[in-house]
């Protein structure tokens, strides 16, 4: 699930649309972000991302960021800061093919969620 960002809608300065956002986490700033737009998610849900995020940067650094694109696919898009000499692109790659494996159907429900709830809602628009 890498991405794409080329078939993203640039809206800000990193080239992510702030609106398919739905959560990031950091390693730098310990901190995770919960895009408020998706708060209708259940609880148990949102405790779920917040949980695999902020393990995911624990253990390779950086910062994970989760984006729908235009067909209302999640991907995983990793990034680091460029001074960052402890990040492992190689073990980065190989936590996320984990992640979806063990969560495939977290992802999969997400990506319907998705589709259901704002993307008919997006093409009215």
């Amino acid at each position: 699930m890498e991405i794409d960002i080329r078939n993203i809608k640039k809206k800000n300065n990193t080239g992510l649309a702030d609106e398919r956002v739905l959560c990031a986490a950091s390693a730098y700033d310990k901190k995770f972000y919960l895009n408020p737009r998706f708060s209708s998610l259940p609880e148990s849900i949102k405790d779920e991302l917040k949980i695999i995020s902020v393990l995911f940067t624990e253990e390779t650094g950086g910062i994970l960021t989760m984006i729908y694109d235009d067909d209302g696919s999640l991907y995983l898009y990793p990034s680091h800061n460029d001074t960052d000499v402890y990040y492992d692109e190689i073990s980065c790659g190989l936590e996320i093919k984990k992640m979806q494996k063990e969560r495939k159907e977290l992802f999969e429900s997400l990506e319907e969620y998705y589709k259901a709830f704002y993307m008919n809602k997006e093409q009215k628009q």
